[in-house]
C-alpha cells in the first residue's frame, strides 16, 4: 500500500463524499466488532449527539478533539460548556501555550473519555486518523481510558489503500483550507494512525451515522 502526501492545495475528490451502502455500513459493523471495537449504527447526527451523551457518565472527565463531525451535531460545544461533565478543553484553553505549553500537554494527555473522529474506516474494520499535530493520535491509541468517534457513513472505504487516498485526496484538501482559513496556515499529512483493533474490549466505540458529516 502506498500514500501520496499530498503538497499542494487542490479540489477535494468528490466521490470520497458519497455515502456507504447498507451492505457496506453491514460489513464495517461486523468487522469492527470482530476486531475488538464496538459499533452502533445511527440514523442521523441529532440520534447520534443524544446516543454519545447516553453513553458519556456524570462528571465524566471528558475531552473533546476538533473535529468538524462534533461541531456539525452541536457536541463540541454541548459537553465543552456543559455542567454535567468535567470538560477538558476550556481548563487547556485558559493556559498560555507560549509559557505553559508543557502543563497544556499533560493536561490533554490521558483524559478519562475523548470524544471525536475520524478519516476512513475500512470494510475490515479498520480506523485511519490523519493529523498535522499528532496531538489526538496518543489518545486514541492508548492514553485515553475510553474513546468514541463518531463517524459519517461517507468515510467508509473498501480498505487501507483508499483510506489513505480518502486522506489524500479528500479529506487534506478540506482540512487545508479549513486552516488556512483560521489560522492563516496550511495543514498537513504529518502523522497518521492505523487501528487495526482494540486490545481491551469497550474501550473504542464507534457512533456511525448514515448521514454526510465532517471530512
Amino acid at each position: 500500500m502506498t500514500l501520496t502526501i499530498a503538497t499542494e492545495l487542490r479540489e477535494p475528490n468528490r466521490e470520497f463524499a458519497r455515502l456507504a451502502s447498507e451492505e457496506q455500513i453491514e460489513r464495517t459493523l461486523k468487522a469492527l466488532e470482530a476486531n475488538g471495537m464496538a459499533a452502533i449504527v445511527m440514523d442521523d447526527g441529532d440520534e447520534a449527539r443524544k446516543k454519545v451523551h447516553e453513553l458519556l457518565p456524570p462528571q465524566a472527565e471528558i475531552l473533546t478533539s476538533t473535529s468538524r463531525t462534533l461541531d456539525a451535531i452541536g457536541l463540541t460545544e454541548e459537553i465543552d460548556q456543559s455542567q454535567d461533565y468535567q470538560p477538558v478543553r476550556p481548563r487547556l484553553m485558559q493556559l498560555n501555550y507560549q509559557t505553559q505549553a508543557d502543563e497544556m500537554r499533560k493536561i490533554g494527555a490521558s483524559p478519562d473519555y475523548v470524544v471525536g473522529s475520524v478519516h476512513a474506516v475500512t470494510e475490515q474494520g479498520q480506523v485511519l486518523v490523519a493529523s498535522a499535530s499528532g496531538s489526538q493520535l496518543g489518545l486514541y491509541a492508548s492514553g485515553s481510558g475510553t474513546v468514541i468517534w463518531v463517524v459519517g457513513a461517507q468515510k467508509i472505504v473498501p480498505d487501507l489503500e483508499e483510506g489513505f487516498r480518502r486522506i489524500n485526496q479528500y479529506s487534506y484538501p478540506l482540512e487545508d483550507a479549513r486552516a488556512q482559513a483560521a489560522y492563516g496556515m496550511g495543514s498537513a499529512i504529518n502523522k497518521i494512525l492505523i487501528v487495526n483493533g482494540e486490545f481491551r474490549p469497550g474501550r473504542i466505540t464507534i457512533v456511525l451515522v448514515k448521514e454526510s458529516l465532517g471530512y
